[in-house]
């Protein structure tokens, strides 16, 4: 039997499960699974700047994972939303200028897969990016 283990990431992510009732992670087995992680600070607060917003949220998904024993380098699988306006239908080349540069910082030579999505709305008015992962605890060590 496997077993599970629920993740809050401290600040930010407990101020959330506190209003909304849910966790940061969870890893069942070696398995790990993070709620998609916004660019936001420990106040919920979301930077102008859009390259700091996405490194933010980049880094808010390792804190994520740190809270069930997994990093980026153990990552398989990225799903990244991006907020377009109304009338845009494609994201832009600065989006996937910064989204790379992270996935090569991050990631170790590793290479996920990855969806990126663009939506209208996120889950806070001001959010332009939303990222979430599947990673294998120690896979990437």
């Amino acid at each position: 039997m496997s077993t599970v283990t629920f993740g809050i990431v401290p600040g930010y992510g407990e101020k959330l499960h506190k209003a909304l009732g849910y966790s940061g992670a969870v890893r069942v087995g070696d398995r790990v699974e993070i709620s998609g992680q916004g660019g936001v600070n420990d106040d919920l607060v979301i930077p102008d700047s859009l390259e700091e917003e996405i490194v933010r949220a980049f880094d808010n998904v390792g804190r994520a994972l740190a809270t069930v024993g997994a990093s980026w380098v153990d990552v398989i699988h990225i799903n990244s939303y991006h907020k377009v306006a109304p009338g845009e239908d494609v994201i832009s080349e600065d989006v996937n200028r910064i989204m790379s540069e992270q996935f090569r910082l991050r990631l170790g030579g590793r290479a996920p897969i990855w969806t990126e999505t663009g939506v209208t709305v996120l889950g806070l008015a001001a959010m332009r990016v939303e990222i979430r992962v599947t990673a294998i605890a120690g896979s990437g060590s």
